[in-house]
């Protein structure tokens, strides 16, 4: 058997399809950056051919610095082109190009979308998918194996359905999105180039329930789920569908995978939700607001637009636009890490009071 760790870069051709060469002006263009050539040597006539980190880059790969803390492999570096900030232009080897940029990481991006371009899809339908009569599936979309697609479902020009996915009766998928293996998607509109994950449930009845004499009643979940455009949603992650209102997920928001968003939430542009962070019902994130790992927001309260949600955080009244808070309850990240100073001073204190006491006895 092949061996298994053998690789040709960090990214194996049998899973990610490869383009290119490209010259490094078509590579500067692209990216927007500032190409400066080697100050010994020259750049490869036939151009170059993939990206590569800088400890196992070669003369025809692309690499990139963007974290202090690995300054020192560009020194050493084989790489025939190295993305860099102005601060590194200098200390890139001389048998080596570089793009110049303020942004290395958001160029190494761009450089590796061109070599490793998103995923096209194959027209048409596998035999084995199920298609009621009245769906709208475009020409050039792709289904999947066991993909089942009901009545009244639209499905846009591009678009990818992974194998064993359900899209439920009247959901509408946009354009160039990208849907994963055994997705379900109910109650849901979708935007363009939109990307869920395999396993995400989407669209499913929100935790709602009203106290009867007799015990809980279910309250009927009448909303939907708008997910606007150039969102992507991560694997196993669920959206709930309003109560009355939307759900929605804003342009260009980010959901990790394990993320749980309640019914009526309402994302901004932009949002970042990481894993195993939960949204309650009626929450409102405005644009650009960032939750992270863990975090939990109760709900029917409001994040300002820019705030930033720390790790395991407990989120229980409205947060500033701007704000950074960590903690449960969640409180300023000054005014945390303060606390945990003062605790530190007392914990220490009172050890040392119990130990003289200790001594006496």
């Amino acid at each position: 058997m092949q061996d298994r760790r053998a690789s040709s870069g960090p990214a194996d051709p049998r899973f990610f399809a490869r383009v290119g060469p490209f010259d490094a002006a078509t590579l500067a263009e692209a990216a927007g950056a500032d190409l400066r050539l080697p100050r010994q040597g020259v750049v490869p006539q036939d151009g170059y051919v993939g990206i590569a980190p800088l400890q196992a880059a070669g003369p025809r790969d692309v690499s990139f610095l963007d974290n202090r803390r690995y300054a020192h492999l560009l020194e050493h570096t084989k790489a025939g082109l190295v993305i860099v900030a102005p601060a590194f232009a200098e200390k890139v080897p001389e048998h080596s190009a570089a793009l110049v940029t303020a942004t290395p990481y958001l160029v190494w991006s761009r450089i590796a979308r061109l070599f490793h371009p998103r995923s096209v899809s194959k027209a048409g339908i596998h035999p084995s998918a199920v298609i009621d009569s009245s769906a709208v599936v475009d020409p050039t979309a792709e289904v999947g194996p066991f993909a089942v697609i009901g009545a009244g479902v639209e499905v846009g020009p591009g678009s990818i359905i992974g194998s064993h996915t359900v899209l439920g009766h009247g959901v509408q998928l946009g354009a160039d999105c990208r849907v994963g293996a055994m997705v379900t998607l109910s109650h849901t509109l979708v935007g363009d180039r939109v990307t869920i994950l395999p396993g995400a449930r989407i669209g499913q009845d929100g935790f709602g329930f009203a106290v009867g004499p007799d015990g809980f009643e279910s309250v009927p979940q009448l909303g939907r789920v708008l997910i606007e455009h150039d969102v992507e949603i991560g694997a196993n992650s669920t959206i709930d569908r309003g109560s009355v209102n939307d759900t929605v997920i804003g342009a260009g928001s980010r959901l990790d995978n394990l993320v749980q968003i309640g019914h009526n939430a309402q994302l901004g542009r932009c949002c970042i939700v990481v894993s195993q962070a939960g949204i309650s019902g009626s929450t409102v994130l405005e644009d650009y607001v960032t939750v992270a790992a863990q975090a939990g927001l109760i709900g029917h309260i409001r994040i300002g637009a820019k705030a930033r949600i720390g790790a395991q955080c407990g989120v229980m009244s409205d947060v500033e636009s701007g704000a950074d808070v960590i903690g449960s309850p969640a409180m300023p990240f000054r005014e945390f890490f303060r606390n945990v100073a003062v605790l530190r001073k007392l914990a220490k204190k009172a050890s040392g009071s119990a130990k003289g006491d200790s001594d006496k006895v």
